[in-house]
């Protein structure tokens, strides 16, 4: 069964919780904090299967967690990290973030491998928090939280060649006769269920694959059979070669046949024609040559794509066709067509924040953002004291400090960095 579009819930690992503890030792009766560091979370993880060309696993599980990092413990005792989620695809996966639809990563290369959600790390034991003031600090850092999204999956297979065209005009034919591929062939008036992909060796020993993309029928942009769903596989070829029924032994006009298809693929995305090179394959030409003057006139004089006679089941003029598809693929640039990295987990970062009072007249503020601010600000200058200042006040920090019931001079901790409160 072939499946190409799935959705998914992935889940990074918490950091482990710092330890908060005091060494207990005969003949050390002032033992300071000796509280350990939690370990971090574990990472999620893409990993390219070469030997898969499915998203068939991803229909049966869904969710896919790292482990949480462990928390410290007393004598300065680390925490273990949480092992890794590896989550293997085909190649020529993309990964998207669901709510938003923004590409996360393009697995496009053979065994590529990309950290997409890293775990959060572990929280620091009471032993960083030691000063002279207080040398007996009562507090740990908890662990950063885990990272929680649903992606969708996305396979769009890595072809040089698209064969395109209604069912039934002998795309599949034309594939096993001129390559590797074995696809199941016979008189449907439905379309091939699944992309078909064959490897062709030109008289010079140059490969290229070829696909035939099934589904594409009138209405295929708007979900109509199949289309909407591999519609997405045309986006990864370099060249298009429309495959028709020359003959009209279907009882269809192949200049309306190719008029359709284009439409169709314009409707799902305008930029496809616009950047990839066209050839047509005038197929069936052995039973009639009827269309073939006017296929000619109005594609290959008023539009300079190029329109080759061919029979698929006689094997009649297929080096043309494949001398042709070699030019072209031969003019292209050799680089892959690749979908650039769009999202930034900033984008639904919440800002949100979180206080603990750890005693009284001691607070402790934190959270994504304003540990951020404070790794980016200059608190020892005056500007950037009361730039930070104001960045607090904005965010509604002094107010929820002010709910705590803060006083004046009391102390207040964020991350590393504590600050008497003053109004």
């Amino acid at each position: 069964m072939f499946v190409d579009h799935v959705k998914i819930f992935v889940r990074s690992g918490k950091g482990g919780d710092g330890h908060v503890s005091f060494r207990k030792e005969k003949y050390v009766p002032n033992g300071g904090p000796d509280g350990g560091d939690g370990g971090a979370g574990g990472d999620i993880i893409f990993e390219v299967d070469s030997g898969s060309n499915t998203l068939l696993n991803f229909k049966y599980a869904r969710q896919y967690k790292a482990e949480d990092g462990e928390a410290g413990a007393k004598k300065r005792c680390h925490g273990k990290d949480g092992l890794d989620k590896v989550i293997r695809v085909p190649k020529g996966t993309i990964i998207r973030e669901a709510e938003s639809n923004k590409v996360i990563a393009d697995l496009h290369l053979d065994n590529q491998r990309e950290v997409i959600f890293q775990g959060g790390k572990g929280g620091k034991g009471n032993q960083h928090f030691a000063t002279p003031t207080r040398q007996a600090p009562k507090y740990a850092e908890k662990g950063r939280p885990a990272k929680e999204y649903w992606l969708t999956l996305e396979l769009k297979m890595l072809a040089d060649i698209g064969l395109v065209g209604f069912p039934n005009v002998g795309k599949s034919t034309l594939l096993s006769m001129i390559s590797n591929a074995q696809p199941k062939i016979a008189n449907y008036h439905f379309t091939t269920l699944a992309p078909n992909l064959g490897v062709v060796t030109n008289k010079f020993g140059k490969q290229f694959v070829v696909a035939d993309i099934p589904g594409l029928v009138e209405g295929a942009s708007d979900g109509v059979g199949l289309g909407f769903d591999f519609l997405r596989h045309i986006e990864r070829t370099k060249v298009i070669v429309h495959v028709i029924d020359a003959a009209g032994s279907e009882g269809r006009n192949p200049i309306e046949d190719i008029l359709t298809i284009t439409n169709e693929i314009d409707k799902y995305n305008p930029e496809i024609l616009k950047n990839k090179p066209q050839i047509i394959a005038a197929n069936k030409t052995d039973i009639s040559e009827e269309y073939l003057d006017e296929l000619k006139e109005v594609f290959e004089s008023q539009r300079g794509i190029k329109v080759i006679p061919i029979s698929a089941a006689t094997n009649s003029n297929l080096q043309a066709l494949l001398q042709e598809m070699d030019i072209v693929l031969s003019e292209l640039p050799h680089e892959d067509i690749v979908f650039a990295k769009e999202f930034v987990e900033e984008d639904v970062i919440k800002e949100s924040f979180e206080i603990e009072k750890i005693e009284d007249g001691y607070f402790a503020v934190s959270g994504v953002g304003v540990e951020k601010m404070i790794g980016y600000t200059s608190l020892d200058s005056e500007q950037g004291f009361a730039f930070f200042q104001k960045y607090l006040r904005d965010k509604g920090i002094i107010e929820a400090l002010e709910r705590s019931d803060i006083q004046e001079g009391d102390t207040v901790r964020i991350y590393d960095i504590e600050f008497e409160y003053y109004k």
